[in-house]
């Protein structure tokens, strides 16, 4: 029997983060370890991560890209592209049309594209697949993916797909991977005592919320916790980072890491952003305070507090170095809400059973 040939259409860079790439990874890898023919389409971004994905041991199509023709755009997403979503379209398709035994299933990660760009692969593509967690526009393809807690999760999607497409909503196939699922299987009970802190706010960090972080775990003055931090490539400020974290006894740096899963497993409490990450700590049952970095991460976060599986401590902006600390101080003097939280998680996301759905309904079976 043939192998299946998937491309995945996916970018990073340092607007967009490394988190939609990262998901899209763990899914090709399961994919490729299932004798499928794996292949992606990012564009070169400012800070992309296409060399990583080649480290992977994947084939990447590099799209071009300019910023005298990202200064022409005017929508927001489109910003995100670096191009019309027509010019992405198009090469997209040449990208397509060049793979001679045909693409099986193309899957699309991407918050710039929408049911205009997918109409315009189907002529190269059998089927298409949608990773989405915004809801805020309407999709051409077979299969969607929302790994996102939301109050209205089950109907949000209701008039953006067609009804033949096939849904899987929810935390429950949240892409993780091989790594946490392992991690899960040896995993300690935690007692709600702190002892170790993880810092993560995803591979860019714009505003730069992991120095803040690491400044208020210092003013605590609590040298018996030891801290992890981790930034990705694609942080502009890794090194002074690492700096810091070099002047801190109690402070370990790592620098796009193998070992996130192992990490999590150790800590007691995390720090972090609303993004994908949210889900690889609920898995491992890890508490967490978190921080809104963007739109896309309101909802989710709000619902995961509603749930008690995290602490949202709101916009990046509107907590300084000061009042991060004092939430810090609060949830280590509450170890009776940490445990509480890190059971919640661990119920929530269930066990490893479903874990491959998604790539089974992908391949067939």
């Amino acid at each position: 029997m043939e192998p299946m040939h998937i491309f995945f259409r996916v970018d990073s860079s340092q607007q967009i983060g490394s988190g939609h790439l990262m998901r899209c990874l763990t899914l090709a890898t399961e994919l490729k370890e299932r004798h499928a023919t794996v292949s992606f389409i990012s564009r070169e971004l400012p800070g992309h991560m296409c060399n990583y994905v080649e480290s992977k041991g994947f084939q990447v199509a590099r799209l071009p890209y300019s910023a005298q023709a990202e200064e022409s755009l005017r929508t927001p997403n489109s910003t995100w592209l670096g191009v019309s979503w027509q010019l992405d379209a198009e090469e997209t398709k040449e990208v397509l049309s060049s793979c001679v035994q045909g693409v099986d299933w193309l899957i699309v990660d991407h918050y710039a594209l929408d049911w205009q760009w997918e109409s315009y692969q189907r002529s190269e593509a059998k089927k298409i697949m949608v990773i989405d967690d915004l809801a805020d526009r309407r999709h051409d393809c077979d299969l969607l993916l929302d790994q996102n807690l939301f109050e209205d999760l089950e109907i949000r999607y209701d008039k953006l797909v067609s009804t033949e497409c096939l849904k899987f909503l929810g935390p429950r196939y949240a892409l993780l991977r091989k790594e946490f699922l392992e991690a899960r299987t040896r995993l300690r009970q935690r007692d709600g005592q702190v002892n170790r802190i993880l810092v993560f706010f995803g591979g860019s960090d714009i505003t730069n919320e992991t120095a803040k972080a690491i400044k208020a775990i210092q003013s605590l003055n609590s040298p018996q916790i030891q801290v992890d931090v981790v930034v990705g490539s694609s942080n502009p400020r890794k090194d002074e980072i690492r700096d810091l974290c070099y002047s801190i006894p109690n402070v370990n740096y790592h620098c796009q890491i193998e070992n996130m899963a192992e990490l999590m497993a150790a800590a007691d409490l995390a720090i972090g952003a609303g993004g994908t990450a949210t889900w690889e700590r609920c898995y491992l049952g890890l508490p967490a305070l978190v921080v809104i970095l963007a739109e896309n991460q309101i909802q989710p976060a709000q619902a995961a507090a509603k749930e008690e599986l995290v602490i949202n401590l709101g916009w990046h902006y509107e907590i300084d170095e000061l009042q991060l600390a004092g939430e810090i101080r609060r949830a280590i003097e509450n170890p009776g809400l940490l445990k509480k939280m890190g059971q919640n998680a661990f119920r929530l996301m269930g066990d490893t059973s479903t874990r491959s759905e998604v790539a089974r309904a992908i391949l067939g079976g």
